[in-house]
């Protein structure tokens, strides 16, 4: 036994001198545990693609494209994925047929793979919806409607669809709704449907409780009904929506309503790219740009007597908006209904 433990003592002697001299390496220290990051939670990437919307949900090492902008922000949305390294989207869906959800879509599926596609329908008579269609056959993946109540797993992360409920002529309103939990935080994600389907949701008893809502139809005041929003409360909104776009989106109606929920609004065309981060009990937001933004100011112009429309442009503003035409491009119009009989559209800026 002493013969043993001599010979071991010699041993990491000359084990110690030869790593000194240099002639063997010396041990590495073992390696760091990994940085948390936000992949180790569950994460919902709200892209600023303008009047459109495209979001990116990650948790763990599960991603799932709900929706991908206008065919212009094809590139857009294959860049997003390729600079997080994303080769494979294990679910992709389409929330409606238009082409502010559909058509980016296309782009993201001829750069990477996808595992499932889902989509209220199969076809429509649009060239953005039937594009995406044609990217998801060139994989040999085939487009998956699901039914309301359907639940799937991302990642940790549960997805339920909520609707739609019945077969609806209106497009909006056929948008796949999904609610996600991840640990107690849950996420509502509604596309474009407007109240009839709001209130369908409702009546068929759905656990509609988020804390984080995307407003449906871009802050439109078809959507985001006070009923439904009671139904909701949700601490944090998220409005996708283009600057100054053509709609006059989002409403004043539905803003006052979020204002009436003590919602805090978050919005794309004021604050670019929004990341909303959940460790499975709190959520965090934060903003591309303008994270001070006021996004809901509580004070509103008072109603003009009077608009003037942009015979070039088409829209009409109140008679103290930065943006009014020259005077040779100017029409009078009493009422704020007259101008809008007459084809303008409100202007984005000033919100008549």
């Amino acid at each position: 036994m002493k013969r043993t433990w001599a010979r071991l003592l010699a041993a990491l002697l000359l084990a110690a001198f030869l790593t000194a001299c240099g002639f063997l390496p010396q041990a590495q220290p073992p390696a760091a545990a990994p940085v948390e990051t936000a992949e180790d939670g569950f994460s919902i990437l709200f892209l600023d693609v303008g009047q459109a919307d495209a979001m990116l949900l990650t948790c763990g090492a599960a991603h799932m494209l709900v929706d991908g902008g206008n065919a212009e922000d094809s590139n857009l949305v294959a860049s997003v994925l390729a600079q997080r390294g994303i080769e494979t989207l294990d679910y992709v869906v389409c929330t409606h047929a238009h082409e502010d959800h559909a058509g980016g879509l296309s782009g993201a599926l001829r750069t990477v793979e996808a595992e499932t596609i889902l989509a209220p329908v199969t076809a429509a008579e649009n060239r953005p919806f039937t594009s995406f269609a044609e990217a998801a056959a060139a994989q040999g993946v085939p487009i998956t409607v699901p039914s309301a109540d359907e639940t799937f797993a991302l990642g940790d992360a549960q997805v339920e669809i909520l609707g739609p409920r019945e077969d609806y002529s209106e497009t909006n309103n056929t948008s796949l709704v999904l609610m996600v939990t991840y640990g107690e935080t849950r996420f509502l994600l509604t596309g474009d449907m407007e109240a009839k389907a709001e209130r369908d949701l409702i009546e068929a008893g759905c656990d509609l409780d988020a804390d984080l809502l995307k407003v449906g139809h871009h802050g439109s005041s078809t959507s985001t009904s006070y009923v439904f929003l009671n139904e909701v409360m949700p601490r944090y909104a998220v409005i996708q929506c283009g600057k100054d776009n053509d709609y006059g989106h989002p409403h004043e109606e539905v803003l006052s309503r979020l204002r009436d929920a003590d919602v805090q609004l978050y919005r794309t065309d004021l604050q670019g790219d929004i990341l909303a981060v959940s460790d499975g009990v709190t959520i965090t937001v934060t903003t591309d740009r303008n994270a001070d933004a006021e996004t809901n100011p509580t004070a509103q112009a008072p109603e003009a007597d009077y608009y003037i429309g942009n015979t070039r442009s088409q829209k009409f503003h109140r008679p103290a908006c930065g943006s009014l035409p020259a005077e040779q491009n100017r029409i009078l119009f009493e009422e704020r209904a007259e101008a809008v009989a007459a084809g303008y559209a409100p202007c984005g800026q000033c919100k008549p």
